[in-house]
């Protein structure tokens, strides 16, 4: 049974894992945007409707809890491990559930267990949504075993170790995004050069199959989540350079991702309305 569980970075993932597994008084959550008045309210909101316990700083959201859940973004991964791990309680677990590369996981791993804690690399491998806690995830590490254990009496129920040290887990999860991301850049690049040669529906019948509602899709994750996606795919870049791999596409997914991110579309209905929201930004007209 697991007494207290500390959610550090509370956004999408953290929100649907605090739900969906009915935490309740048990988990307690900061998340850095509490402290900004602009966004302290939407925050205050959020806390309320998963049912967890807001606090007014990491130090006291991990004041006496054995599990921790790192949720925070790609960019922040590691320096939330500096700022946070002399909070921790001697032994609790680190579950460091970032989108970052294998060399990111083990700098933080290095400061988390110097400070007397365990750390643990976890890939969140399938949106959050509508999977919640069913999501699947791998473990690696040293302490992969003991924090399958913890995963499950939390409620995860589709967690499991893969081979190796810290790193392990990220490094599957960040070659699988250049695929992943990847595709969903080649969709924004594909349909932008369609919309400005008035040729949309003829590409779009041309690829057959299911390749209207993906592209869709695609436009939409970029759209709403192009900002996060954009820093995983900076630490896909790293990850692909220190294993001596060109990163071409990373690259040039990267800059899609962050371009579809900083329009604050948000969800738009139809590949029409995408399509348009594309259109309005200069910076996706030209090759990224």
């Amino acid at each position: 049974m697991i007494d207290s569980i500390a959610l550090i970075g509370f956004g999408e993932a953290a929100r649907a894992f605090a739900a969906g597994a009915g935490w309740r008084a048990r988990a307690i959550a900061f998340d850095i945007k509490t402290l900004q008045p602009g966004a302290r309210e939407a925050m205050e909101r959020a806390y309320l409707a998963a049912g967890v316990r807001a606090a007014p700083s990491a130090r006291e959201a991990l004041s006496g809890a054995d599990v921790v859940l790192s949720l925070v973004t790609a960019d922040q991964a590691l320096a939330s491990a500096k700022a946070d791990a002399r909070h921790l309680i001697p032994g609790a677990l680190w579950f460091d559930m970032n989108s970052v590369a294998p060399d990111t996981k083990r700098a933080a791993a290095a400061v988390i267990e110097e400070a007397g804690a365990r750390y643990v690399d976890v890939a969140v491998m399938s949106p959050v949504f509508p999977a919640r806690t069913g999501v699947p995830l791998l473990v690696s590490g040293p302490h992969a075993e003991a924090g399958l254990a913890a995963l499950s009496a939390a409620g995860f129920s589709k967690a499991r170790v893969v081979p190796g040290q810290v790193g392990a887990a990220s490094a599957i999860k960040m070659i699988r995004s250049v695929m992943i991301k990847g595709m969903e850049a080649l969709s924004a690049e594909c349909l932008a050069a369609a919309d400005r040669a008035d040729v949309v529906d003829e590409v779009v019948a041309s690829l057959g199959g299911d390749w209207p509602a993906k592209l869709d899709y695609n436009l939409d994750r970029m759209l709403v989540h192009g900002t996060r996606r954009a820093a995983e795919m900076d630490e896909v870049v790293k990850t692909l350079e220190s294993l001596g791999v060109a990163a071409r596409m990373a690259r040039g997914a990267a800059a899609w991702q962050r371009a579809a991110g900083a329009l604050d579309a948000g969800a738009l209905e139809g590949l029409t309305a995408k399509l348009k929201a594309l259109a309005e930004a200069s910076g996706l007209k030209e090759q990224p």
